[in-house]
C-alpha cells in the first residue's frame, strides 16, 4: 500500500477545496470499497481527506412526500428506516440483499453510489485494464467473461457496476445532491452514472472534488408497489448476475378482461451494464396497457433487441427475462412490500 496523508474534514466545503485542489486527493468515509483498492494497488491516492464525520447522516422528509438521504447514512440504518420500508420497499429490499450486516454497517449512502467494479482484471493490477490504466487494453474481452456487460460495453470496457442499492435508486428515479468548488448541483440519478464509452476510467460524472452530500427519492403514488430481486452463485457475499429493481403502478378499476391496465412502471437492472441500466423501452412497452404475459414478453424483447453477448454470457439474458417477468406477476398479484434480502 502506497504512503498516503490522512486528514479530517471540519466541514463540507473545506473537504471540496482540499480535494478540488490537489488532483492525488481522495474522500474517504464508510471505506468500504476503496480500503480493499489502498491494499490492492489498484488507488493509490497520495491524500485521504475523511468525510466520515460530516453531518451528512440524517434521513428527512422532504415536501411533497418525498425523502432527503444524508450521504453518510449507513446502508443498515438506510435500510431499516420504517419510512423506507413502508414507502420504498425496493430500495430497502436492496441494501438488505447486498455485502454482510457488518458491511452494510459500515458503508455509506454515497459509498455504495461510488462503488467500483468488482471486474477481476480492474483488481488485478498485474493485468491490462482501461479503467485502471487507460490505454492499455481490455483482458476481460478474451479473458475470463462470465460477469461482463451485455448492454452498453464499448471495445474498452465490459465491466459491470456492481451495487444493489444504486440498481434500486436507478428505479426510483432518484436525485444525486453534489457540493463542488462552483456550489451545489442535482444530478438526475439516470445521468449520474456513465456508460463505458472510450473513458471507461470515468464511471460517474462527478468532477474531481465534487462531494455527493444527499440522495432525494421522490414521492411515489399510494397505489404504486415495489419490489428488488438478486440472482447470484450463492445466498450472501456475492454480487449479482442479474438483479431486477421494479415499482409498479396499476390501474385495478374494471373495464378489461385482460386484467390491470400500466399506469407507470419503472424497471432497472443489475449485473448487465457498466452503469445501472433503466429498461425504458420495456417500460415505454408497457405504460398504458394491460400487465399480460403477452405485453410483458414483448417488451422485453424491445429492451433486449440490443443485448450483446458472447458463450460467456449469454446466460444473462433469460435471467433477467425470466426475472423480471417473476417480479412484475408477483406485483401484480402477491402481497407486496417485504424487504427480505432475495437468495
Amino acid at each position: 500500500m502506497k504512503a498516503f496523508v490522512h486528514e479530517l474534514a471540519r466541514d463540507a466545503e473545506s473537504a471540496v477545496a482540499a480535494v478540488s485542489g490537489d488532483p492525488d486527493a481522495r474522500f474517504i468515509a464508510g471505506g468500504s470499497n476503496l480500503v480493499d483498492h489502498l491494499k490492492l494497488g489498484v488507488a493509490t491516492p497520495s491524500r485521504l481527506v475523511d468525510v466520515s464525520r460530516l453531518p451528512l447522516t440524517d434521513i428527512t422528509d422532504l415536501p411533497g412526500g418525498g425523502l432527503r438521504v444524508g450521504a453518510n447514512v449507513r446502508n443498515s440504518d438506510l435500510a431499516a428506516h420504517p419510512v423506507v420500508r413502508q414507502r420504498y420497499a425496493v430500495l430497502s429490499r436492496a441494501l438488505l440483499s447486498g455485502a454482510s450486516g457488518q458491511i452494510r454497517n459500515q458503508a455509506t449512502t454515497a459509498g455504495n453510489l461510488l462503488q467500483r467494479t468488482r471486474c477481476v482484471y480492474f483488481q488485478d493490477v498485474t493485468t491490462p485494464c482501461n479503467k485502471r490504466e487507460p490505454g492499455t487494453g481490455c483482458s476481460a474481452i478474451e479473458g475470463y467473461g462470465r460477469y461482463n456487460a451485455i448492454l452498453g460495453q464499448s471495445p474498452e470496457c465490459v465491466a459491470v457496476h456492481p451495487s444493489d442499492m444504486a440498481v434500486a435508486m436507478a428505479a426510483l428515479d432518484a436525485t444525486v445532491v453534489v457540493l463542488g468548488p462552483d456550489g451545489e448541483r442535482r444530478i438526475p440519478f439516470s445521468e449520474f452514472h456513465r456508460l463505458p464509452g472510450d473513458e471507461p476510467q470515468h464511471d460517474t460524472t462527478l468532477a474531481h472534488g465534487e462531494l455527493v452530500t444527499a440522495v432525494e427519492l421522490p414521492p411515489l403514488p399510494s397505489s404504486a408497489v415495489s419490489t428488488y430481486y438478486k440472482a447470484r452463485d450463492r445466498a450472501s457475499y456475492a454480487f449479482a448476475l442479474v438483479s431486477v429493481a421494479v415499482v409498479l403502478d396499476l390501474d385495478d378499476a374494471p373495464g378489461s378482461s385482460d386484467g390491470p391496465r400500466v399506469v407507470d412502471v419503472r424497471i432497472a437492472w443489475g449485473g448487465v451494464a457498466h452503469k445501472p441500466w433503466r429498461a425504458t423501452r420495456a417500460e415505454a412497452a408497457l405504460r398504458g396497457v394491460p400487465l399480460t404475459p403477452e405485453a410483458v414478453r414483448s417488451a422485453l424483447d424491445a429492451e433486449l433487441a440490443a443485448a450483446s453477448t458472447t458463450d460467456d454470457t449469454a446466460y444473462k439474458v433469460p435471467i433477467v427475462r425470466r426475472a423480471t417477468t417473476m417480479v412484475l406477476h408477483r406485483l401484480a398479484t402477491g402481497p407486496t412490500g417485504t424487504t427480505e434480502a432475495s437468495a
